[in-house]
């Protein structure tokens, strides 16, 4: 049993009904999220979804990790393509009931992993040259995307945890921005997919970060202006289920 499947009671919905068909663990994960206004980011999400807020705020996140332990259930991790960076652009939006993830994009250091994620998952994944070091307490990130489809998006950051973990609690800022179950994606001929995941609930800290260069946004027509809201986790053990289309 996937150590994740230990916890359940807090999923706002059930576990789907099939077999989960993915396992991969995220490490040394910042979230930087954004207050946007609603307006700046309706055309870019199609219109079937709703765009999910919090007090009617709308939010995008930056998010720099590092994958590891990436597999298909029933099989090992393969070594030199199941560990890599990630990093990914997001908010957040609803449908049928079920709040998740939309994704402006993700950046990954593994050629690989970027063409199975568009072809099975329909989510806009980019090649980039990336790394992430430990150095102390803190962790040391860099991307700068490679890939053709791209504008040579640049991610530069030092950042570390601060404070004791702690579990968001329901109905905070904290609780809306981390914890979702879902993914929402759309294939090109139009259709909305729902892809389904599942984890603990998130374990946080407090975080500092000392962002060097940023543009993953840039060409969202959103402006990210001031301070972010920071948190960090330190890991987080995850199972996909493959993506369904969504009858709206």
């Amino acid at each position: 049993m996937h150590p994740s499947l230990k916890f359940v009671e807090h999923r706002p919905w059930k576990l789907p009904a099939g077999p989960w068909v993915m396992a991969q663990d995220w490490e040394d994960l910042l979230f930087a999220h954004w207050p946007v206004p609603v307006e700046a980011l309706r055309a870019l999400v199609p219109s079937e979804l709703e765009l999910d807020t919090f007090d009617g705020q709308a939010w995008i996140g930056i998010v720099p990790f590092r994958m590891s332990a990436v597999r298909l259930r029933w099989t090992p991790a393969v070594p030199g393509l199941s560990a890599f960076p990630e990093l990914n652009v997001r908010t957040y939006v609803k449908a049928g009931g079920k709040r998740g993830v939309w994704f402006f994009s993700l950046d990954a250091a593994n050629r690989v992993a970027v063409a199975v994620a568009r072809a099975w998952f329909h989510l806009p994944y980019f090649r980039a040259r990336m790394a992430l070091e430990e150095r102390g307490q803190e962790i040391v990130y860099f991307s700068q995307r490679t890939d053709g489809r791209g504008r040579s998006e640049r991610f530069e950051a030092g950042y570390a945890c601060e404070g004791e973990a702690f579990r968001a609690q329901r109905r905070t800022l904290d609780h809306f921005l981390t914890e979702r179950y879902c993914l929402y994606a759309q294939r090109r001929d139009g259709a909305i997919l729902r892809g389904e995941i599942h984890h603990a609930p998130w374990e946080l800290q407090g975080a500092r970060a000392k962002i060097i260069a940023n543009t993953m946004a840039e060409n969202l027509c959103a402006t990210l202006a001031g301070q972010p809201l920071l948190h960090f986790s330190k890991l987080q053990q995850v199972i996909v289920w493959r993506p369904q289309e969504v009858k709206l």
